[in-house]
């Protein structure tokens, strides 16, 4: 659920705006002063280019790691205080102590003491960095839902965090200084301890005056130790969830691409001035790096960041990506030429096209993911603002590790030599070739990707459009039944659970085999699921894709079941009976009397062509409440005169029988659906729910056969009560509720075979979930 505080129009009132610039800021401020201190770690500490690599790599690939966890516990947070804000308070603490402590080194300690050191607390810094950033950023994607807003929302932002490249550049200056201090080491140890401080607070702000609704009434998923632990599951369906969607891993290679080319070289720039330009005469040269990194910063503020913003308005954020790249790629261009040892003023000329690059990137890549996280939800049902987030900024930081490394290899590969006065000028040739080469080549490669990036303001309102709607009406749960019904409906409220502890007791890996084994002993039967990722109910159905989804399920099932006889679902039992395979066909009934017509003549027709074994007659249309039970029983009767050899019946929840004794007189067969998931059973107990169902029900069958139409468990999605959804849960219950009906001999037709993505619309993501085989036709377990 959203927790978008903006006003109906979608707008958010300028101070909203300002404190999330605040806290992107200090997001800012913290990497730009590493950038800078980290000269120290080589000319003052003595860290070799290997070693600077580990200290950028190992803790930022550990962050990058973190990320995803904390994605998933920001979503799923329970509070008064909504999803974000206490993480982003408390993340802004620890960030602020341990950036102090991180630099408090001393080369007397010697290099591999420092080296263990900066890494253990740059450990915990990262740590900090995950629990502040993750939700920081899931706050802005949620704060408003309209399309030109959010680029208002991001362009304010890093107009705000871009001050910090304005100044941290000065504290080179500074630390130089040796009316301040002696040395620049020393400098570090001082300014980090006022950074922290500074940086610390601006992080906190956003916390304390972005306003968010309580979540404690929401049903999200568990977020204690065991269910942390549980969530890599979740977490891992939301990465393959988001990667699937195209518009969105366009965003991630091509952020990925841009910003760690740049990452990769951008800390050279200090060295191609200092050993370039002024041939390691620190005399006058200490004002340019500042220069470089200052008037950069405040040309990509006071110009870049409004110009992006108002082409994005003017011709859509994919063009004024590419427009806006295209002309970093000239500025780099010009970096190499006018770098020219002697006239350093000349550089200066080429920051207004270089700042296009990374000033326009995460103004306009944010708010493309504030789109994504739209499509998202309306492929899921579920707002997953952290996730997404955390997701995206992990293909960042495993690149800036990455990027770290490379750095660090780049150095050694040009035989950069630290703590020398100068360097020799191959040395300085291919490192300037490798600052402006890797840039250009991760800039092209990413304007190629998303040359056909393709949601614009029309697919953004649309898909708005669609969520707004579904917000105004309850989800209409097609099997929902009550949670508890069972328990409500026994006089006496209890239930025998029993838990299957020899399933308990397997391994993952011991539980996929008995899955494997299970599935090609056979099953008695399998719900049939025609419908392709891009189709939906209604759609017509090709005699391909149920032949070739027949040959898939063929070799593991007696029996399918189908659920209509229009659209092409006519076909499923003749592909079905060619494979060798019983049927029981059904009639789809609804409140839609002219259909119905269709379907009721279609089945007795297939019936007299014998290819019905079984002909089941509506499905749950009772639990729907679209026709009364006295039309349902005329439509059956219809049925039963017309095959008279067939054995006839009806499929509905299993408490719809329970007080219509004329409508069980009416059926040859009970063709009953039964759901513990749906009653919010534990999966530990849930076969020996299922079977208080059944007792229950057996109870006013007139003695008639009870056959199992549908039972399953969903592979991911919304919790029912106790009732958790989860890929070992769907494989423990198959296991259990087989190895049972087997022991029993009772017919069960498992639900389902295969997951359908048109099923989130009515369901949301738990009902997309139920089948065996995903989507693409392969088997999950």
């Amino acid at each position: 659920m959203s927790t978008i505080n903006s006003t109906p129009s979608g707008k958010v009132p300028l101070g909203q705006k300002i404190a999330f610039g605040l806290g992107m800021l200090a997001n800012q401020m913290f990497p730009a002063m590493i950038g800078i201190f980290t000269v120290v770690l080589i000319e003052n500490i003595g860290f070799s280019g290997l070693l600077l690599g580990l200290t950028y790599f190992i803790p930022k690939f550990y962050d990058a790691l973190f990320d995803l966890i904390m994605g998933y516990v920001s979503d799923n947070t329970k509070s008064k205080w909504g999803r974000r804000r206490q993480y982003v308070l408390a993340g802004a603490i620890i960030l602020g102590i341990s950036f102090a402590l991180m630099w408090q080194l001393y080369a007397e300690n010697g290099v591999t003491y420092n080296f263990w050191y900066f890494l253990i607390v740059s450990l915990i810094f990262y740590s900090g960095l995950t629990i502040f950033s993750i939700p920081y950023v899931a706050m802005g994607y949620e704060m408003s839902d309209d399309f030109h807003e959010r680029t208002n929302i991001m362009a304010t932002s890093q107009l705000i965090g871009q001050l910090a490249w304005v100044v941290a550049p000065w504290f080179w200056v500074i630390m130089a200084d040796k009316t301040l201090f002696p040395s620049s080491d020393v400098a570090v140890r001082t300014l980090a301890v006022y950074v922290a401080i500074g940086c610390a607070i601006l992080a906190a702000i956003p916390a304390l005056f972005i306003p968010s609704k309580s979540t404690l009434n929401e049903k999200y998923s568990p977020i204690d130790f065991k269910g942390i632990l549980g969530s890599f599951g979740e977490i891992k369906e939301g990465l393959k969830a988001s990667i699937e969607i195209k518009p969105f891993r366009k965003i991630c290679i091509a952020t990925f691409l841009i910003f760690n080319a740049f990452q990769t070289t951008a800390g050279f720039s200090y060295f191609i001035i200092k050993y370039y330009l002024f041939k390691g005469n620190e005399n006058g040269f200490g004002l340019w790096p500042t220069l470089f990194g200052c008037v950069g910063a405040l040309i990509t503020t006071l110009v870049v960041i409004p110009i992006v913003a108002l082409m994005s308005k003017k011709m859509g954020k994919k063009k004024a990506f590419l427009v806006s790249q295209g002309i970093s790629v000239i500025g780099y261009i010009l970096l190499y030429l006018l770098f020219v040892p002697g006239k350093p003023y000349l550089f200066l000329f080429a920051l207004p096209f270089f700042s296009f690059g990374i000033g326009s990137l995460f103004t306009l890549m944010m708010s493309m993911t504030s789109d994504v996280i739209d499509i998202d939800e309306l492929n899921t049902g579920k707002r997953r603002e952290g996730t997404l987030g955390a997701i995206y900024w992990w293909m960042v930081k495993f690149g800036t590790a990455v990027a770290g490394l490379l750095s660090g290899l780049i150095l050694s590969l040009v035989a950069f030599q630290s703590n020398a006065a100068t360097q020799t000028d191959e040395t300085m040739f291919w490192l300037r070739i490798f600052f402006v080469g890797i840039p250009i080549l991760g800039t092209s490669v990413a304007i190629w990707v998303m040359k056909d990036y393709d949601i614009d303001e029309a697919k953004s309102r649309e898909v708005r459009a669609v969520l707004d709607q579904r917000k105004e009406k309850p989800k209409n749960y097609s099997s929902a039944y009550l949670s508890g019904k069972l328990v409500s409906l026994l006089k006496s409220g209890s239930i025998n659970t029993k838990v299957d502890q020899e399933l308990n007791r397997k391994s993952e890996t011991e539980l996929r085999a008995l899955f494997a084994d299970t599935l090609h002993y056979g099953l008695h039967g399998l719900c049939f699921s025609p419908y392709l990722e891009n189709q939906k109910a209604g759609d017509i159905l090709t005699e391909d894709q149920i032949q070739r989804r027949i040959d898939i399920i063929a070799p593991y099932t007696h029996w399918v079941r189908s659920f209509s006889c229009s659209e092409g679902n006519e076909l499923i039992p003749q592909i079905a009976q060619q494979k060798g395979l019983k049927t029981m066909v059904g009639a789809w009934i609804s409140n839609n009397k002219e259909r119905n017509e269709i379907e009721i003549e279609t089945l007795i027709k297939l019936g007299k062509s014998g290819l019905v074994d079984i002909a089941a007659v509506g499905n749950e249309v009772l639990h729907r409440d679209e026709i009364s039970e006295q039309e349902l029983m005329a439509y059956i009767k219809r049925v039963k005169e017309a095959l008279p050899d067939i054995p006839v019946g009806c499929v509905d929840a299993y408490y719809q029988f329970l007080d219509r004794p004329h409508l069980i007189s009416s059926c040859d067969v009970l063709l009953v659906n039964f759901y513990p998931f749906w009653e919010g059973a534990n999966n530990d107990y849930a076969v020996s729910y299922l079977e208080n169902m059944l007792e229950m029900t057996q109870k006013v069958a007139q003695g008639k056969k009870i056959i199992i139409a549908e039972t399953g468990w969903p592979s991911k999605g919304e919790t029912v009560s106790e009732a958790i959804p989860s890929e070992m849960n769907a494989m423990k219950y198959f296991l259990a509720s087989q190895k049972w009906a087997n022991q029993h001999h009772i017919d069960v037709f498992h639900f389902s075979s295969f997951d359908e993505m048109w099923k989130v619309e009515q369901e949301g993501e738990v009902g997309t979930a139920w089948g065996i085989w995903d989507k693409n036709e392969k088997v999950k377990f």
